[in-house]
């Protein structure tokens, strides 16, 4: 039972992965008339500071609670916030990220989140991820359940690569019935030595349990996307821009060589910690601004390695939760309720900020100390994956939530 657990939850994370032919593929989709699209799914753990993030400086009462952490207003000084509409601006380290916005290729969506009250990181990530808030017994993940539903379907021959995880685990979002991959690195798959060891000695770990049909499906699908994988070297497809030398820097390289390989990709993920910012956050500049450099360096470089790729890929970013309106006496902030995702991708109506803002004025705040939810985070799910992926059942996607489309917020063309 144990073994089942640590299998079916995503815990592959040793198979890393080689790449398949393309003209495989491109055949393939060819011949259904459709082209397939991507969704690039990043999580930032930790709960974000959306408030220094998109920084609403059109509203005094955001430099009255942060005297030592609120990001100055647009003006001439490197440390200011840069413009995007007269009120919110972008925090400057994600300067890289103005240049998509001003093409039109990035919308930030303001004041969504969970309608959950939880203030638990380990909570509030697992209802984001199975779309189930206030709910602790899903069986599977949303990204899972549109990946069933979803109309980008690859040949069933090949259904293993559809759903890849960079990390050393599967997410929640990816667990259920459809066949998903956790993925550590794509290089350390090439470093191994001996073509077939590795893969000898994983088919016999599936062996042992020749009676478990669970376990059974789990090992052939895992195997025979390693043997898939295997005709092709990855290190062919050479990213033309400078990634940043980080974790999630490189998670975002092997996506997108993942995606240039044509192996039927359908929905990426990738996790960014470091934002649980409760003592010195800083505001312009400090521990903040810098994971904020790595964070929108990545995704900028990500965007311009696809080129025009990037008309069907969209990138979607998330967090449990965001952070108080007003900072700590350490200088940080503290666990919050609605933030900010950014959506990223050609199809995007970028340019312009989305979303209902509920001001940050003690009387509109939540409970007296938070950004208030003006937008259930399924609606922002539901509009992508019925948009982008094709998906027409929502209802399977998800369960017990009444998706209305005049809720959606039309941040996709």
């Amino acid at each position: 039972m144990k073994r089942r657990v640590f299998l079916k939850s995503g815990a592959l994370a040793f198979v890393t992965l080689g790449l398949t032919p393309g003209f495989v593929w491109r055949t393939a989709w060819a011949e259904t008339g459709r082209r397939r699209k991507t969704l690039v799914c990043i999580f930032q753990r930790g709960a974000v500071d959306g408030l220094n993030m998109i920084v609403p400086f059109g509203e005094r009462s955001y430099y009255t609670m942060r005297p030592r952490i609120a990001v100055p207003q647009p003006g001439n000084r490197e440390d200011a916030a840069l413009d995007l509409d007269g009120f919110f601006g972008l925090h400057p380290a994600l300067a890289p990220l103005n240049d998509l916005y001003a093409r039109g290729l990035l919308a930030p969506v303001q004041a969504v989140g969970s309608p959950s009250a939880t203030r638990s990181h380990f909570d509030a990530q697992y209802f984001m991820e199975t779309a189930l808030p206030d709910v602790k017994s899903s069986r599977d993940g949303w990204l899972n359940r549109a990946l069933a539903e979803s109309q980008c379907c690859d040949p069933e021959g090949h259904k293993f690569l559809r759903a890849v995880a960079l990390g050393d685990r599967l997410p929640v979002a990816l667990t259920g019935e459809e066949v998903a991959l956790a993925i550590s690195d794509l290089d350390s798959f090439m470093a191994m030595s001996g073509p077939s060891a590795s893969l000898g000695a994983f088919e016999a770990l599936y062996d042992e349990q020749g009676s478990d049909v669970v376990l059974g499906e789990a090992g052939r699908d895992a195997a025979n996307a390693i043997k898939l994988l295997r005709e092709h070297d990855p290190r062919a497809y050479q990213a033309n821009v400078d990634y940043p030398p980080s974790p999630f820097g490189r998670s975002m390289l092997q996506i997108a060589q993942l995606i240039k390989a044509d192996v039927g990709l359908e929905i990426a993920f990738a996790d960014v910690g470091g934002w649980d910012t409760h003592v010195n956050q800083g505001g312009a500049r400090g521990q903040l601004a810098n994971r904020l450099r790595d964070f929108g360096n990545s995704i900028a470089a990500f965007c311009s390695d696809l080129g025009d790729r990037m008309e069907d890929v969209v990138v979607l970013t998330m967090s449990e939760f965001g952070r108080t309106a007003r900072e700590n006496g350490n200088a940080g902030t503290d666990h919050g309720h609605a933030n900010c995702m950014f959506v990223i991708g050609g199809s995007v109506r970028g340019g312009r900020t989305y979303g209902d803002w509920p001001g940050l004025d003690r009387s509109q705040l939540y409970e007296g100390r938070d950004l208030a939810l003006s937008h259930d985070f399924r609606d922002i799910f539901a509009e992508i994956v019925a948009a982008h992926l094709g998906v027409e059942n929502l209802t399977k996607v998800f369960p017990g939530y009444r998706v209305d489309a005049s809720k959606f917020l039309g941040f996709l063309g």
